[in-house]
């Protein structure tokens, strides 16, 4: 059993964490500390300690594992005191700040024999899940072209909010598509970066469009606050085909609507409506085109991951050098702007 305690009891904890890491019986959710135990805006869960001494729950020699889900700018702060205390932590993303500050929390912990880790649940998006069985099976042939797209239509969001380099697009959303891409294609030897302001200068950075170019492969990810029509989730390109995955992981629309993953079988599971689309040509050139069935997304699986790392001393899924490159990635591309 591994013990945990949380350090916010606002959206992240309760939509993002909790939901998942209850559904596993190897791990204990004992205490969440809160700033103000006054605030009801999530409903306390039974069986968990609400407490706002941190103190309290930093020094508890039953919990393990410390996660941090607050503000970024305050993730390096709660980051080293969870450490000093002895514990392991997984950190929200954006992981921290900066670089310098990622490699330095990564070095801290390391000189404690702890174990401190960036929470990329997108790794387990049934999208990007299915891109990655599509591109196994052989069926694309040699890959060309990958184009990931996270859109929506909130134009009241830049309009309303004032640039901040931290709490831009490209940090908030980034974040995500960043860490699939290095997680699955590795490293690329060139970045192309187009990070903008749409509504202008002293307005939030809205629209972001990142090129990674690999000796035979083009990996794109772009992202839009101004799309009526959000473009398909993924497109992938082949010698011998293309896939279409219109439709995002269903896991958070589900959570919006407190279908909880306790419970639930077909919690966050594509409907046929859902399915990609893979056309291509065999090897006689006979022209197929099917539909994928989705796989099965689930965010719990950072936790298992973790799990592994410090109970049973496997190696992280989630590697250092991995989030310091997304840090690396989320600085470079917001220096343009102003």
């Amino acid at each position: 059993m591994l013990t945990l305690g949380y350090i916010g009891n606002g959206k992240s904890t309760n939509r993002y964490h909790l939901p998942f890491s209850m559904n596993r019986d190897h791990l204990k959710v004992k205490t969440i500390y809160a700033r103000s135990l006054s605030k009801t805006e999530w409903p306390r869960v039974p069986g968990i300690e609400y407490t706002d001494d941190l103190e309290t729950m930093m020094n508890d020699p039953e919990i393990q594992l410390i996660v941090v889900c607050t503000n970024t700018d305050s993730h390096y702060h709660y980051a080293k005191m969870a450490l000093d205390h002895g514990k392991h932590v997984l950190v929200e993303k954006p992981f921290m700040l900066t670089e310098e500050e990622a490699v330095s929390i990564f070095q801290y912990a390391k000189e404690r024999n702890l174990i401190i880790q960036c929470y990329q649940n997108r790794r387990y998006d049934s999208d990007f899940l299915t891109a990655q069985q599509v591109i196994e099976s052989g069926k694309l042939g040699d890959l060309l072209e990958v184009e990931m797209h996270y859109d929506y239509y909130r134009p009241e969001v830049p309009a309303s909010t004032p640039f901040s380099t931290y709490y831009s697009y490209l940090y908030g959303h980034g974040c995500h598509t960043i860490d699939q891409v290095l997680s699955y294609f590795g490293k690329p030897e060139t970045i192309h970066y187009d990070v903008r302001q749409l509504l202008g200068p002293q307005q939030m950075n809205d629209y972001f469009d990142l090129d990674f170019f690999y000796p035979s492969l083009k990996v794109s990810v772009k992202s839009s606050y101004f799309r009526l029509k959000e473009r398909p989730s993924f497109v992938i390109y082949g010698k011998k085909g293309v896939f279409v995955k219109q439709t995002k992981d269903r896991q958070e629309e589900h959570l919006k609507l407190f279908y909880l993953p306790k419970g639930h079988v077909d919690f966050g599971i594509d409907l046929p409506e859902h399915y990609g689309i893979l056309t291509y040509l065999d090897d006689e050139g006979k022209y197929h085109e099917e539909k994928v069935i989705s796989a099965i997304g689930d965010y719990a699986r950072v936790y298992d991951g973790i799990y592994d790392a410090i109970v049973l001393g496997k190696d992280k899924v989630i590697k250092d050098e991995e989030t310091i490159g997304v840090m690396q990635i989320l600085e470079q591309g917001m220096k343009g702007c102003r």
